[in-house]
Parts: C-alpha cells; structure tokens; sequence
C-alpha cells in the first residue's frame, strides 16, 4: 500500500473500514469512536527513529501519509458530521503544529485532506476550516514577510502555490447546499460566506507575478474565484459613475436575483464591507490573466455550470441567468458591444468575459496598470501584458473576440482616468505619473511588431488615443529610443523566417514613427531635436547601429520648414519665433530666408559636436585622475594655479564660471566674440552633464551658479548669435538631462522678468528712439528728436523673439505634465502682461510682441487643463492682461519696417496671423449651462459695478469683454494683413481677410470699446482707417465728451480743433494751453485760412514751434513766410523775430526766403490783389526788424555772409552781354575779385558747410535760353568735422530765374527722403538744396559727383533704387518736362532728377497733357529695369516691391505732405495757377484704399508707365 497510488488494496481498506463504520454506528458508537480515533494516532505518531550512518532520514512514514487519506475518504464516503467533526479538528492541529508547520509533504496531504472535507456541505465544519485556516496561513505570511531575507525559497513558493488550494474550499459541491455554492439553509448569501476570505486570499496572492508561468491547476484556482466574485457582486464596481452606499448583505435567493447583482457589480454602489473590496483589488494585482485555449471547456466543465445555475438541479431556465449575465458584461464593457451581438453567447462564456472584463479593468485601476511584482519599472511591467494574452488565443469566436477587445479598450479607458486623476500630482507622483505613461507607451510601441494582425492595430490605436490625451509622451526619451532604434534593430537581428511579416512591421513602425516625430516637432521642434541629437550621442542609439537604412530613410525625409509643413493646420511650429529658435537648438544656423532644417542631417551634426565636447570633458577627467590631480601641482593650460586637493569638478567649474563672468563684463561696453562664447558654454554644459554622469547622486550644489551663468548669459548679452547659443545651450541640457529643466526654466524665468525691470530687447519702452517715427521728429512727428543709441535696439528685440520661441516649445512639452514648470511659466507670463505700457512699440517689435501675447493665450487656454483648474482666477486674470496688452499695441500709429533680412517680414506677417488665429479659435469663456450669466465664467465673479484689477470700472464684464475680443481681432487682423502686404507687395490677388466689411454700428461699437480702454487706441484706428466716416465722427464726440482727459495727446487736436469750432468759438479751444505739443506740419496746418488765426489756436500754434529748436523749424521756412498773409495779428510775425534772435542761420534763412518773396514792380504787369499787396509790403519790414533785432556781432557775420553771395550771384548779370565764348573767362575774372571774408561764412544751401575758399578756375556758364545760370565750385569743411577736411562742393547761381516751386518740390522730396530712411528702405531720392536769395534768384546745390564707370550690376541696382524712389515723388508730384536734360546720374549710376518748373497740374506748352504717364520711364530706362522684356525679371520685380513699399510708406505721412504743399497755394507759383491741385493730391494717395489696394495700385502706375514709354521711346 502506498501513498502514490490508490491501488486494488487501498480502495478495499476504506471499503472494509466504511463499513465497519456503518455496522458500529447501528450497534455501539463508542466503537466506531475508539476505530476513528486509534487511526488517528497514527497520524500523532513522529519519526524517532535514529538516522542509519550515510543514509538520510525519510522526513515522514509514508503510513501516516497513507493515514491521513484514508480518514479523508472516510469523511467522504460516509457524509456523517459526526466523522467529520472528529477528523476535522486532527486535521487542523497537526496543520498548525509539528512537522506539518513546516513546508513538507505531510503539510500538502493535510492541505489536501482539509479541503476535500471541508467541500461535504457541513457548514459548521466548513466554517470552522475556513476561520482555522486562514489564521494559520495568514501567521505563516507574515513570518515570510518579516524576514530578512526577502528571497522566498522554493519550498515557500511551493507552500504559497499548494496553500493557495484552500480555494479549492470555494469550489461548488456537487451535490450539497452549502458553502458558496447557494445559501446556506440559515438564509446566509455566498457572499457574507466568501467576503470574509478574500483579505486572506489577497495576502496569499500579494506577491504573486501575473506574468509568470502559471500551472494550469492553478490558473483554474484563479478562474474559480474571479468567477464567484463576478457573481456576488465582490468586485468594486467598474463604471465611474458609482455612489457610495453603506455596506448591506444581500441573498441570492433567485435567478432575478443573479442578473441584479451582476449588474449591480458593474455599477454600483458597492454593497459590501470596504475592507473586502481593498481585498479584491489586491487580488486582482496578482491574477494571471484567464487565458484558456478554447472557452467550450467552460461549458464541461459540471461544478461551473452548477456554480452558474443553482437552480438548474430544481428545472429552471438558464436562458434568464445568461441573458442577465449578457446585459451584465455589455454594461461593464461601455456597450461598446451590444447584447444583441452576444447571442452566441452561452451564460458561463458571459461569466467568463464578464470575471475577466472585471480583472483587467480592475488591474489597470490600480497603480496605473504597473505589475507590482518587480521593483523596476519597464514596458514589461505593463499590465497590457496581461490583457493582451487574449487577444492571442486562437479559435475565438467572433463575439468572444469582439468581447476580448473590447475589454482591452476598457482597461485602457481605465488608465486614463487613472492617469486623469492625478494629473494635478507634483513631484514624486508626478514622476509616478508619467512614467507609467511611458510604460504603457513603450509597451504599446513593442506591441506593433506582433505577428497578430488584431493586436497590432489595437496597440496602434491605443497610442495613438495615448498620444492625444497624454501628448507630452511624444517627448518621452524611453519612447523616442524605442521607435528610432531598438526596433528596428530587434527586427533585423533576428533570424527571418517570415520576409511578408518583417516587411509589414518595419513599415508599420516607419509609418509611426514618422508621425511621430513629425507631430513632436510640429509643437516642440527645440526638444524633439535636442532627443533626436542625444538618442544619435548614446552607446546604445544610432551611433551603435551605425545609421540602420530604416533609421536614415525614417529621418532623411523629415523636415520642417517656415513654409509648408508635413502636418495640417496651424501648429507651434508654424510660429516663426519657435522655427528661428528651433533653427537654433538644431545648432545649425540658417541665414537662408526659407528655413528649412534636415532632421536627419542637423542632428548627426551637431550630435557629433556633442560626442566631442563630451570626450574632450571625460578624456580630461581621466588625465586628471592618472595625474593624481592638483597634489602633483598639475595645472591646466590656459589656467590659474589651482589649490591643492582641489577636485577635477572643482577646478574647471571655477575655470568656467570665471570665463562666463568676463562675458558678461565685456559685453557691457563692447562686442564679444561669438565663437569663443559658444565653446565655453559648449564645454561648460558637457561639464555640468559629465557630472550628473559620474556622480550617481546628482550633486548639483557645486554646479549651481554654472547653471545660473549658463541661463542669465545669453539674456544679459542679448544679441541674436548669444541667444541662439542659449537656446542650443538650453535645449541640450534639458534633453540630456530631463531632471534640470525645471531648475533652467526657473532660471530663465528670473533672467527674463529682469529684462523687463532693465526695458531691455522687447521692453525698451522708455526709448524716445524707438524705431522710424523717432526719425521724423518733429517735422512729422510730434516730440523732440533723438540720437540714434548706441546699440541698435532691433538686435535686443529679435534676440527676445528666439527666446520666446524657446519658451513656447518648453510650454507645449510640460504644459500635460509638470504644474511646477507650467506655474513657473504663468509667473513669466504675469510679470509680462503686468503693464501694457513696458513693451517696445518699435515696429521691428510686431512679431516678437504677438508672439508674447501668443504664448499669453496658449496659457490662457490651460483653464480647460484639469491640472490648472484651482488656477482658473489666476488665468483669468492674465487673459485680460493679455488683452489689455495686446490693444496696447495699437495705441500707437501703425508704422512700417524694412529689415535687411529678406524674410523678416513675412515672418512678421505670420507672427500676427498666427495670434489671429489663435484669438479666433480661442474658447468661449463659459458655457451655457456652466453658470448663470450674471456669474460670468465659472469661478469668476460678478463684475457689475466692481473695479476690475485690469479694466478699472467695469459694468457688464462678460458682454464688455467680448466687445473687447471683437475690436482685439479685429485690429490684429488689419495689423496682418497690413503686414502681408508689406512682406507680398506685389502679390496682387486680395487674400486679405479683412475687408472693412463692418456696419457703421459697429464701427461705432468699436470707438467707443477702443476709447474706452485707452483713447490713443481709437486715434489710431482712424490712421487705419481714414476715411471711415463713421469712426471720424463718433471719435470725435468721444473726444469733445472726455476732452479733458486727452491733454497729453495731440493726435486728439484735430477732433476739436476745426473750422466749425473757430467760428463758433467753441469752448473746447480754451483747452489748448494745456495740450501737449504736435508736429510741426499739424501746427503749420492751423496756420492755414480756414482756422482764421484764432487767437487760441495761433498761440498754441506758436508755442509748438517754440518748442523746437529754430534750426529744426527752417526746413518749413517758405510755408512760415506765407502764413504772414494770414497774420492779422502779428503772432507769426513775432515768432519769427523772436526765433531770428535766438539763431543767426535762422535769421539768415528768413531773410533769404523773404527777398525771395519780394516781387520787382514791372512795367505793364497787372497791379496784384490788396491781399498780395499787404503781404509784400510787410516783407521788407519784418527784413528790417530782423537785421534790427542783430547784435554787433550777429550782424557783421550777416553783412559778411549776404554780400559774399551777393557778389558771386551777380556775376550772372555781368556775363549776360557777353558773346557765349567769353563767359567762362569773364566768370574767372570776377571770382579773382572776390576774397571770403572770414572763416565762418556758410553755403545758403548747407549751412553745415563752412566756405574756405573759390575755385577760380571752376566757374563755368550754362545753357540757358535768356540767363545766363553759373556753376561755381567752393572749397568747404563740415561745420563739425575736421577742419583740414577740406572738400568741393559746387553751386549754380541764377539770376532772372524763380527757384521758389522748386524749393516746394524739393520739400515734398526730402520728406518722402526721410520717410524711406526712417523706414529703412533702400530707396534713392537727392533733394539737393535750393534756396532762394532774391526775387529771380537763387542757389542751387550741385553735388551730383564727377562721372565714372561703376561696375554694371552695381549700377543698375544702384538704377533700380533711385528710380524707385523718384518714381514715388514722380507719381506724388506730377513733374512734367522730364526730359534728358533733366534727368542727371552721379558716379554711382544713381539717378537724380532736377528742374522742376511743371509740377502738380501744369506741363509744358500750354498745359497740353502730352505726359500721360505718372513718371517717366524711357526705353533705356526700362531695358535697365527689365532685361527680359516681359515684365518677368527679377530686376523688375525688385522695382515694383521698392515703388509699393515706398508709396505705402508715403502715404502714412499723406497729411503732413500735404500741409506742406498746402500752405504754399497762395504763393502764386505757377503750380497753383490752374485745377485743383490740392485734392488732387490726396486723391494720388488715395486714402480710401487699404493697403493691398494701394499696393495694386502703385503696380498697375508702374505698369501704365512701361507699356506707355516704351511704346513712346521705342527705336
């Protein structure tokens, strides 16, 4: 008899002793005691005997073996609680005590025995087992547990596996009613049986790996309790959607009843004890998945359809349990497969998705879906390798399947709102957050190189969903490295026994991974780079696998671009301070004006430059180290002695530290050099990283103020080529070390706020020079002119555009995943926002300012993050700060910028669409339903009758912000399409989006918005928009409503100041000694008839110019000298007296203009108006109280000055008798007469011009009809140049010549001149100087420069520009006569035109129109312009962008040209004679067209004047 096998003899000894049993019991029980227990002291019975020499001792009898199996089949056969109650309990004891305490065999055949007794239905026994049980195996947990050594021994982990068998206590009984099979006979439910176990089943499975091979006896263990924990509702409920409910006890009493608390399970609410469902979770962390090979099995399988219909023994219906289980999975699978789609079916395969639906979901609940049985986290940890397995079963049915998968999505959906849950976790559950994210994401990645076609496609959608809810994963290292490199070297390492399936997978995995990096770069291209760049320096990266041909054909067709992208939409990288700045991390530099940057290239590149500066850090640690460091008195080269014992970090941290600190130093006062400052902080950061290496703690303390002068560096420098080596800077630290980019951003934050403390870059807002206006101060602008600085404050502005570029690509990595960076990043944000008066208004600023308020917005758009929603107040907040900046913007005039950079502009352009389009697609600020509107959005609240911290007062917040939303798009979107214009000049299809398509309403909606928030903000939109009627008038209400709030405004005067209000004597003019001062061509305006020399605006008029400097005021000396016509009261008068004091060139100028004005009384001429006479009469007066007014020494130098230029000029009359070949001797003759009496005589026409001497010998006559004009050449120095710099500068002197109209001319050509310079166009105009010195006489500046022979294409360029510009002063002016006498070139091949005697409405022979054209433009002319001939040339396309842009640029000075003309229509020149030619005027400007039609406009001028000359002066 043997304990192995059964055998003949064993089964006829428990027959024999049954039924010895049986007689006893009808007979004497006392017997049948003394039988039972005799047996069982064989099972009390030791092994004493002693061990034989050389042979081990058997650990125990196999009789007492034998015993104990015998006692159990006695339990069994007899069915007699009697027997079992006596049994029992030896059972227990010895299990508890003795040899069986240990792991051993006895302890399994008790383990065995105990189950098999305790399943008979005796539900004292079965009770009695379970609490003994688990009270033994829950002490022998814990001693396992306590134990030093945490390896569990073979014969622990066989014990844990054979204990676990006590479930086998749950197993259904086939024939008794008792345990949790049904209730039992008191009314108790399975459940109030089982839930009790369940914390001692989680103790038994707390250390068990799910993902280990599984005996099939055990996995049926598992099934067996999944399954009663399905059907007693045990689980905590699946769905989100729960409420909590005090634990209740239930019976199952029906086949109703099943379905109800199946369902019920999946749902909620929980019904049973808290404790029980931690128990179930617990459980679930350690169940391998219930992967069978068939699910038929389940049907067979007797004691589970019992389990599943208890009342089928009683004839009842199943189908009413399966379709309640049915209904009951679909519930826990989200309906994603509808019970009509279960019909195949069966009730148990229901139970069994229904306990596996359950187990899976609940794995992924807890920790995130990360397998806890191994301490590292790796993609293996997934618990996606666990639900995963079904879909590899083969044979299911497609119900089964669809079933299967859809538990897969489930668990997914699961993690996601686990993940979801703790996104607002900081620091270590943060890291716990994001990397089970990567562990499920590499996981998922793995996954595609499946053979199964199903599993593939799922784990594609699943990342894919993965990705869009979790999109920081696209810069998770462990990812990138997974779909770049061990791939696809997994795939061609191995053996390839199916060409099809490699081929598939590898271009599954290029296809992915391309949309991968394309979408990582398409939001963050700095980071994906700098991944890319340090995946390519690893051992283990593409260095290793040498380039795979997948890996360089992956990243060899990736690109990103200024232009059109791989992705659709508008994304981060579209905005051009992110593509300059990803330019930058690329280590690339790109001057190119379309950036296009090769992946693949760029990164091997500048990866390599990497791998050197790391090698050349480790190559010198090592020398450091096998020199024995400073103790041997080693000391670096190039470096001060070091102290000894100094460690290597030591000595070059210092090194490096001191190397920045000069940088900073010297860029104080002058200019670094770039490519040193580069490999210092090249070497710097290989330093800092070398160290993070070798030193496994990460000791930064030593490294922190390197890291601070690497951040602050660049910021403090703050040129473009330092930024751009911040940010590669930057990008390789974060990307090498992912644990510093919160530490950098930290730093670049305070370096950034500090810049606006410092109004550096884009915050220069205290600069009187900030950007072309300041240039036309005060002629056109209002203000004081000002030096240019030092520093050109455009390189400060692009260096910040890079470096919010960078800013945004860190947002778009951390703004999922890090609320401490995100935090740190709103506190850059509100420090920005905080004033919308500190940004720069320089229009080189319009990109770099949008794009700030870009970032604003995309921050602002964190209010939906669930990370951010304490932070909603606080967002709010900064919404309306970004608001209230952004309108700041246009309190300014709209202005115009050319950059040198071919590209800028358009780059410009794109900046503002970008936030066009952003502010268009922004969120609405609340739902509907989310809160009462009076509430506004949610957490907000009510604003009515508060005072904003933003707005001020405010009254209906929510529909006035709107209000301010709708004028904000709007004017950004003329700013774009102003801008698009500028960069596509010649780009004639109207694509602009804004039309002016607006109701007169709301015109008026927005005058009112915009005055409301800053009223300079609704004077510009009248620069915007001239002729809108509408917005004329409703802002000039709103000016004389608020009229003593706009004092410090002048562009606010014309509102109030108007014809109606002088003959009204309005009260507002009462205003103007309090008003600050305008520019010289608006004051000069109120000098015009119309204004009528009203007492307050003439004097206000007088104090503007008094303002100013009298030698800034001459340049307008011929309109001053008019306006004497109108000075009833003498105030002009004496202005000019007053001013004539205070300068002598001043006084002289005057003097000159009023000779000039003088008309000599000729015979027969028609006697003039008395208006005319006055004025004439007046000038020699105001002559006279001028030289009165002199002291001594100011009229010396002006008896000096007048008649030197008066002898010269009447030199001109002496040679008129003379026959032609005598005069240029006769002009010789007199100028030896003449000397230069002192030292401080001046050309008229350049007073910076001091007169040392006449060349005799250069005077020469020139052709003239009835005068005879001279050319003469002085020796002159520049005022404040050197005083030996002698240089010649030649005049032509007329005489019987009126030069007054071309003065006019000229003045309307030098402002066109210092518009374009001011611009910083490359446009040529000369208006060289006339002055007038008398009646018919006058000056004219020659300074055209000698001939000579440029080299061609110099020339032409040289053509292009000057023919431009005069081209716009052409089209301005209407000079006709352009004859080639007319039409001079200097040295340069620049042309010049001159003579203007027919200008505005009159030409040459009676006004006969014959000049149809705008401006000239000869055959000769255009074969320069237009080699091809076609109007195709790239020559000819460069000549009509200088002419739009240079028109564009006229017109947004068109008043004050026009003033400038307009105060000279009384002077009787002969271009006032006829038409009209004041409006005219305007109408060439054409203010009623926006800018693109203006540009059209200039186009089709420029093409009517080719086509009409060409034709004309065609060979």
């Amino acid at each position: 008899m043997t304990g192995s096998s059964p055998g003949a003899l064993f089964d006829a000894v428990v027959k024999l002793s049954c039924e010895i049993i049986e007689f006893g019991w009808t007979k004497d029980r006392a017997l049948v005691d003394t039988f039972i227990m005799r047996l069982a002291a064989y099972v009390r019975e030791r092994n004493d005997y002693e061990e034989e020499d050389g042979k081990e001792k058997d650990a125990v009898p196999v009789m007492r073996l034998n015993v104990i199996r015998l006692l159990a089949e006695l339990c069994v056969c007899l069915k007699k609680w009697e027997v079992v109650d006596m049994i029992l309990p030896l059972f227990i004891e010895h299990l508890e005590e003795g040899d069986a305490s240990s792991p051993s065999l006895l302890r399994l055949r008790l383990l065995d025995a105990i189950s098999r007794v305790a399943c008979l239905g005796f539900e004292k026994s079965y009770r009695e087992s379970i609490v003994l049980m688990t009270r033994s195996y829950l002490d022998k947990v814990k001693a396992v547990g306590s134990a030093e050594n945490n390896t569990v021994p073979s014969e622990a982990t066989t014990e844990r596996i054979e204990g676990f068998c006590l479930l086998l206590l749950i197993s259904p009984a086939q024939n008794s009613d008792v345990g949790l099979a049904a209730e039992s006979k008191s009314g108790r439910s399975g459940a109030d049986l089982m839930g009790p176990l369940l914390p001692a089943v989680a103790e038994i499975c707390s250390d068990f790996d799910p993902v280990s091979t599984v005996e099939p006896s055990l996995l049926k263990l598992f099934r067996n309790l999944w399954f009663y924990i399905v059907l007693f509702g045990l689980a905590p409920p699946i769905q989100s959607n729960q409420t909590p409910a005090k634990p209740v006890s239930t019976s199952l009493n029906t086949m109703e009843s099943i379905s109800a608390i199946a369902l019920q399970a999946v749902s909620g609410p929980y019904m049973w004890n808290s404790e029980w469902c931690v128990a179930v979770q617990r459980i679930a962390q350690g169940t391998p998945p219930l992967v069978v090979s068939s699910v038929k099995w389940l049907e067979d399988e007797l004691e589970l359809n019992a389990l599943h219909n208890p009342g089928s023994r009683r004839g009842n219906s199943n189908e009413k349990a399966a379709v309640g289980q049915r209904t009951a999975l679909s519930a826990a699978l989200g309906s994603r497969v509808e019970v009509a789609a279960m019909t195949t079916i069966s009730g148990v395969k229901a139970t069994y998705l229904l306990a596996v639906a359950f187990l899976e979901i609940l794995r992924f609940s807890c920790n995130g879906g990360i397998l806890s049985a191994t301490s590292t986290l790796n993609k293996s940890n997934s618990a996606f390798s666990c639900v995963f397995e079904y879909l590899l079963t083969p044979n299911l049915t497609p119900a089964v399947s669809q079933c299967l998968t859809a538990v897969v999505h489930r668990a997914f959906e699961t993690v996601l709102s686990w993940m979801e849950d703790r996104i607002c976790d900081i620091g270590e559950g943060a890291d716990i957050r994001e990397s089970v994210i990567s562990v499920h994401a590499c996981f998922l990645i793995k996954s595609m190189s499946q053979r199964d076609e199903n599993v593939r496609d799922v784990s594609v959608k699943l990342l894919t969903q993965l990705k869009e809810k979790f999109p920081q994963v696209l810069w998770n290292s462990s990812c990138v490295d997974l779909l770049l490199i061990s791939v696809h070297n997994e795939l061609t390492s191995g053996p390839v026994s199916d060409p099809a399936w490699v081929a598939t997978v590898r271009s599954l995995y290029q296809k992915i991974a391309r949309e991968w990096i394309t979408s990582a770069l398409s939001y963050a291209p700095c980071t994906t780079q700098g991944l890319i760049q340090e995946n390519f320096c690893k051992p283990s990266g593409a260095q290793r696998s040498q380039h795979t041909a997948d890996v360089v054909s992956l990243l060899s067709e990736i690109r990103i671009c200024s232009g059109k992208n791989d992705w659709n939409g508008i994304r981060t990288a579209n905005v051009p301070a992110v593509m300059d700045s990803a330019a930058a991390a690329s280590g690339a530099k790109k001057e190119a004006p379309d950036i296009t940057l090769e992946v693949l290239s760029t990164a091997v590149v500048t990866a390599t430059v990497k791998c050197n500066h790391a090698g050349e850090i480790a190559g010198m640690r090592r020398l450091f180290s096998s020199m024995g460091g400073m103790n041997t008195g080693m000391t670096p080269l190039g470096m001060q002695s070091a102290q000894p014992n100094q460690s290597f970090d030591e000595v070059f941290l210092s090194r490096f530290v001191r190397l920045l600190q000069d940088f900073v130093v010297t860029a104080e006062k002058n200019q670094i050099d770039n490519t040193v400052f580069r490999e210092t902080c090249s070497q710097s950061t290989a330093l800092l990283l070398d160290h993070m290496v070798s030193d496994s703690r990460a000791n930064l303390d030593g490294f922190s103020q390197l890291i601070r002068l690497l951040c602050w560096c660049p910021a403090y420098i703050c040129t473009p080529d330092a930024m751009e080596t911040g940010i590669f800077i930057w990008t390789w630290l974060v990307s090498a070390a992912p644990s510093l980019g919160p530490l950098v951003l930290a730093e670049l934050v305070d370096a950034w706020l500090w810049t606006i403390d410092t109004k550096r870059g884009l915050f220069a807002s205290d600069m009187n020079y900030c950007g072309p206006d300041a240039k036309l101060r005060p002629h056109l602008i209002s203000g004081e002119p000002e030096a240019p600085p030092e520093k050109d404050p455009v390189e400060a502005i692009i260096a910040h555009r890079l470096w919010l570029g960078f800013f945004i690509d860190r947002f778009e990595v951390v703004r999922h995943d890090s609320i401490e960076q995100l935090l740190l990043l709103g506190r850059m944000l509100q420090g920005t926002m905080k004033s919308a008066t500190h940004f720069s208004h320089h229009p080189a600023a319009t990109g770099t300012f949008f794009t700030a308020m870009l970032l604003g917005l995309k921050f602002c758009s964190c209010q939906s993050q669930s990370n951010l929603q304490k932070c909603n107040m606080g967002l709010q907040l900064l919404e309306d700060r970004v608001y209230r900046a952004a309108l700041g913007w246009f309190a300014y005039a709209p202005e115009w910028y050319e950059s040198q950079n071919k590209s800028f502009a358009q780059r410009e352009a794109q900046s503002v669409s970008i936030f066009v389009h952003c502010l268009q697609n922004e969120r609405p600020s609340g739902s509907a339903d989310s809160a009462p509107k009076s509430q506004g959005r949610e957490g907000e609240p009510n604003m009515l009758d508060q005072i904003h911290p933003v707005w001020g007062s405010v009254d209906n917040y929510t529909t006035v912000r709107e209000k301010r939303k709708q004028l904000l798009l709007m004017l950004s979107q003329n700013e774009a399409d102003r801008l698009e214009v500028w960069a596509q000049p010649i780009n004639t299809k109207d694509a602009a989006t804004f039309r002016g398509k607006i109701s007169s309403d709301k015109w008026i909606d927005h005058a009112r918005t915009a005055f409301a928030v800053d009223p300079r903000i609704a004077f510009s939109m009248i620069m915007r928009f001239p002729t809108n009627s509408a917005l004329s008038s409703e802002i000039t209400q709103l000016v004389q409503t608020h009229i003593l709030e706009l004092r410090t405004i002048p562009e606010a005067l014309p509102f109030f100041i108007t014809p109606k209000a002088v003959d009204e004597n309005s009260s507002l003019l009462q205003q103007l000694p309090h008003w600050a001062p305008c520019s010289v061509t608006q004051a000069l305006e109120f000098l015009t008839p119309p204004y009528k020399g009203h007492p307050r605006v003439m004097a206000y008029v007088l104090r503007v110019l008094e303002t100013y400097p009298p030698e800034t005021v001459t340049f307008f000396m011929p309109q001053l000298v008019q306006s004497l016509r109108y000075d009833d009261d003498k105030l002009v008068e004496g202005y000019l007296l007053g001013a004539a004091r205070r300068s002598n060139i001043f006084a002289h100028i005057l003097i000159w203009h009023l000779q000039g004005e003088c008309v000599p009384d000729e015979p027969g001429k028609e006697a003039a108006a008395p208006k005319a006479t006055a004025f004439h009469s007046l000038l020699p007066a105001v002559r006279e109280k001028i030289v009165d007014g002199f002291t001594p020494e100011a009229r010396d130098m002006f008896e000096r000055e007048f008649e030197f230029f008066d002898k010269v000029t009447s030199i001109s009359g002496v040679l008129f008798p003379l026959p032609k070949e005598e005069r240029r001797a006769g002009i010789k003759r007199e100028l030896e007469k003449i000397t230069v009496p002192g030292d401080d005589l001046y050309l008229p026409t350049a007073t910076n011009k001091f007169v040392r001497g006449i060349q005799v010998d250069s005077g020469i006559p020139l052709q003239s009809a009835a005068k005879v004009p001279i050319m003469i050449t002085f020796n002159v120095v520049d005022r404040d140049g050197d005083p030996n710099d002698v240089k010649p500068q030649a005049c032509i002197f007329k005489v019987g010549d009126d030069c007054r109209q071309d003065v006019l001319a000229l003045q309307v050509i030098a402002l066109l001149r210092d518009i374009f310079q001011a611009v910083g166009l490359n446009l040529y105009l000369f208006p060289y100087g006339v002055l007038p010195t008398g009646p018919e006489r006058g000056i004219i500046e020659q300074d055209y420069g000698p001939v000579g022979s440029p080299s061609f294409e110099a020339a032409r360029e040289m053509f292009m520009i000057s023919s431009a510009g005069y081209a716009v002063a052409s089209l301005l002016l209407q000079p006709k006569d352009r004859h080639n006498g007319n039409l001079l070139f200097d040295s340069h091949g620049r042309l010049v035109h001159i003579d203007f005697g027919f200008i505005l409405e009159i030409s040459p022979g009676g006004n006969m129109g014959f000049e149809s054209a705008h401006f000239k433009l000869s055959h000769e002319m255009t074969q320069l312009l237009d080699p091809s001939g076609t109007m195709k040339s790239d020559t000819w396309n460069q000549f009509l962008r200088l002419c739009v842009k240079g028109y564009l640029a006229g017109r947004r000075h068109m008043n004050g040209i026009i003033t400038t003309v307009n105060l000279m229509v009384d002077s009787g020149l002969p271009c006032f004679s006829r038409g009209e030619p004041i409006a005219n005027l305007r109408k060439r400007f054409h203010p009623e067209m926006n800018e693109r039609e203006a540009a059209n406009f200039m186009v089709r001028t420029c093409v009517d004047a080719y086509n009409k000359w060409t034709t004309a002066g065609a060979p």
